[in-house]
């Protein structure tokens, strides 16, 4: 799939970049996208909850009230989950919640991703992204040019640039990582993908391995 390379200003420079096809052009595998999406979900949290279970509780053990005669229920303890401040049944407890995955699926996953996007014409190649400073207007003037300031847009770069990064993080639909850290649910979760002629490169060789 031959996409047309755009400068800053948005505009067409001549040239074209060649997506290759074993990375854009790959049958999509929704299986393998969900599981790669789920364990990015997945461990993306803390597993530190905690309730505490009867044994748990602070309080005293004697028996409330005398077995019989009282024509109520037979209560032995006031740390039982039936009353108020008791300990909780089935509360949930610390876990790691990860799980593993073949080295190929995840591959799979992000090819899968990466071609839907190319099939849906959601890919943007730039020839280069270089910010003279640290500043939000600067990214905010790419989108613009490029005509996506109100799309989820994921930028992808060769390697990492503290001006860019730090340009476009104080906007909510904007992220920029670098190739080696692409996944599966950051594609998926914007809208354009933008991609710099040196990333296409990465990601080509990246996937190779």
């Amino acid at each position: 799939m031959e996409v047309n390379v755009l400068n800053l200003s948005g505009k067409e420079t001549g040239a074209k970049v060649q997506l290759p096809e074993s990375v854009f052009g790959v049958a999509p595998s929704d299986h393998a996208i969900y599981l790669d999406v789920k364990q990015y979900l997945a461990n993306q949290r803390q597993g530190t909850h905690k309730s505490k279970q009867r044994n748990e509780i602070a309080g005293s053990t004697r028996k409330l009230h005398k077995q019989k005669g009282t024509g109520g229920a037979r209560a032995g303890s006031i740390k039982s989950p039936l009353f108020n401040g008791g300990g909780r049944v089935f509360g949930p407890q610390p876990r790691d919640y990860s799980f593993k995955l073949n080295k190929k699926l995840k591959q799979l996953a992000r090819k899968s991703a990466l071609s839907y996007k190319a099939q849906e014409n959601n890919v943007v190649v730039l020839d280069e992204i270089i910010f003279d400073s640290i500043k939000t207007k600067n990214y905010v003037a790419l989108v613009n040019a490029l005509n996506i300031a109100d799309e989820k847009t994921l930028l992808v770069l060769p390697a990492y640039n503290n001006n860019v990064y730090l340009s476009s993080r104080n906007l909510k639909k904007a992220k920029v990582i670098v190739a080696s850290e692409l996944n599966t649910y950051d594609v998926l979760n914007a809208t354009k993908l933008l991609l710099t002629t040196d990333s296409v490169k990465t990601l080509e060789e990246a996937f190779a391995k």
